[in-house]
């Protein structure tokens, strides 16, 4: 098992060299990420040594420390659970089943099942994130020297166990996302739950603070809830390590006991259910696939009888099996429950969600031929006109703004209970019109940037990839749109800015209605316009473009 082990964590190094020296943009990616990494460990150690002059206990009464509070020991406990957290859950969605190390690419060589997930865990451990990762987390025991050398020499290990831990669950995370999910939609599902479940992990210390009734109490109270909140973490895979060398300064052992069975437990389930699921997959890994019978011709059948209809039907299409574009329109859901929950009676806050939901959901068409792709270089051998691509693109996503942010409205009138005042109705109706008005604005400057502002996006299969090269366009480019949409509506806010001035705005706010809904149609239609014309000017150049972008995902 050992040679077998070794073997792979050199093939694993030989073949990311290998990657590396095949492509400059991959050895550019590789020298940043690298850059990152080293510079993440370096300025760990004076962090750690800034906070171990913090207390790092709670004095509870005369000579007494409470090991559930203290600065350090809620910092250390929170951020580690939540670093590790999101580090497994990251994997799975950026590098996923398409690694080169994938357990099916060695189904051919008879390596038996414990051998095969040993090797493959050892060699995940060996990478650059875990070892970095242990170097920051061992960096980190500098912070416990006030706490005696025994905290600190555990500081160590806990850092050696959070690694192995957040490894273990990342892979079984991979390995039953391969073994119990086969289908494009059971995938596109599974995607769509683990997104979901990364986005409430980064909001949980936000919302379990200001959703409790702390929220508006003291610091020394909010400390407290934070406190509790980092005893509930110390109690989960990810967050246990941390909590070990506030156990041994205390001298509870019995604790400290109890968190090594819970780590040893975790890692040795997810080790017994990655070769569960080795077995699996090589036993039925000749079972034939579930026909599919598709009947009809779908959007295309309903959609009305011209090339902006068929763009508009192609589009309808792709989303319904994209999870890449898919996911963005869960998000006015995610912000209305967290708005919501971080109210506290104050309606408006949650009627923002709306303008917040417009705002962003049209991210993905700001770049919507990069997933187009070859759906768009059919058009172009087709000769459909740029005015009619524009124009069949915005009616799929106006009918889905309009529908959605409608429906979100209802949601927040029911929530609020503002269906029992007037006035708060009034409200509501000027927070639609400026969120069906930004909406549109956002459309429209979507219709220009995503045929000028292109960057590369993840292929359909691995839809949480990150695409190589291009790193600066993938990250400023977006920010265009997102500062666009908001642009396009100063009409609106000088008007607001007017009523406040004359002192008239809270009898004359009402104004803002006519008035955004005016201001995001004219943005719309020049944005469509406007966008027409540069896919005319600008087709080949796109198509030269888009197969750039298909290289990069391979």
């Amino acid at each position: 098992m050992t040679n077998t082990a070794l073997l792979l964590v050199r093939l694993r190094w030989t073949l990311t060299l290998a990657t590396v020296r095949r492509s400059p943009w991959q050895m550019v990616g590789f020298i940043l990420g690298l850059l990152i990494a080293v510079l993440a460990v370096a300025g760990t150690g004076p962090a750690a040594w800034f906070v171990g002059d913090l207390p790092a206990f709670h004095p509870s009464g005369p000579g007494v420390l409470d090991a559930n509070y203290g600065f350090v020991r809620i910092t250390t406990v929170t951020l580690g659970t939540m670093i590790t957290a999101m580090a497994a859950f990251i994997q799975l969605m950026m590098i996923g089943e398409g690694t080169t190390m994938s357990p099916a690419r060695f189904a051919l060589y008879g390596i038996p099942d414990r051998k095969l997930h040993s090797g493959l865990l050892l060699a995940t451990l060996t990478g650059i994130p875990s070892i970095c990762g242990l170097l920051a987390f061992a960096l980190w025991s500098l912070a416990y020297r006030g706490m005696g050398v025994a905290a600190v020499v555990n500081g160590v290990l806990a850092a050696v166990l959070a690694i192995v831990t957040t490894v273990s669950v990342a892979r079984l995370l991979i390995s039953l996302s391969t073994s119990l999910v086969r289908s494009r939609r059971g995938k596109n599902t599974f995607y769509a739950v683990v997104l979901l479940l990364f986005i409430v992990i980064c909001q949980l210390p936000n919302l379990f603070v200001n959703t409790s009734d702390l929220a508006q109490d003291s610091s020394a109270m909010r400390g407290a809830a934070a406190g509790r909140f980092a005893t509930v973490l110390s109690w989960t895979p990810f967050g246990a390590a941390f909590q070990l060398p506030f156990d041994v300064a205390t001298g509870d052992w019995v604790m400290f006991a109890a968190r090594l069975v819970l780590l040893a437990v975790t890692c040795t389930v997810c080790f017994l259910l990655c070769v569960w699921c080795l077995r699996h997959d090589r036993l039925t890994a000749g079972a034939a696939s579930a026909a599919v019978t598709v009947k009809g011709v779908g959007a295309f059948g309903w959609m009305p009888d011209s090339v902006s209809g068929a763009v508009s039907a192609r589009l309808l299409t792709y989303l319904r099996r994209d999870p890449r574009q898919a996911m963005l329109f869960v998000m006015p859901v995610i912000f209305l429950v967290m708005f919501s929950l971080q109210a506290h009676g104050e309606s408006g806050m949650v009627w923002q969600t709306l303008i917040w939901s417009a705002w962003m959901m049209s991210i993905a068409e700001s770049n919507g031929l990069a997933y187009d792709g070859p759906g768009f270089t059919m058009e172009v051998l087709a000769g459909v006109r740029g005015f009619s691509d524009r124009a069949g693109r915005v009616r799929v996503y106006l009918a889905i703004i309009v529908g959605y942010l409608l429906m979100l409205s209802v949601a927040i009138v029911l929530i609020t209970g503002d269906w029992r005042r007037p006035d708060a109705l009034l409200v509501g109706a000027v927070m639609l019109a400026v969120a069906l008005g930004v909406g549109c604005s956002a459309l429209g400057i979507a219709q220009v940037t995503s045929c000028t502002l292109m960057y590369p996006v993840a292929s359909l299969d691995k839809p949480f990839s990150a695409p190589q090269g291009r790193a600066l366009a993938q990250g400023f480019f977006p920010f265009v749109y997102l500062f666009g949409g908001f642009l396009l509506m100063l009409p609106t806010g000088g008007v607001a800015v007017g009523l406040l001035a004359a002192h008239v705005f809270l009898e004359w706010y009402w104004l803002l209605i006519p008035v955004a809904l005016a201001n995001g149609a004219v943005a719309l239609w020049l944005g469509t316009w406007l966008g027409g014309k540069l896919v005319d000017a600008r087709a080949i150049d796109i198509v030269r473009t888009l197969d750039s972008f298909a290289s990069l995902q391979r």
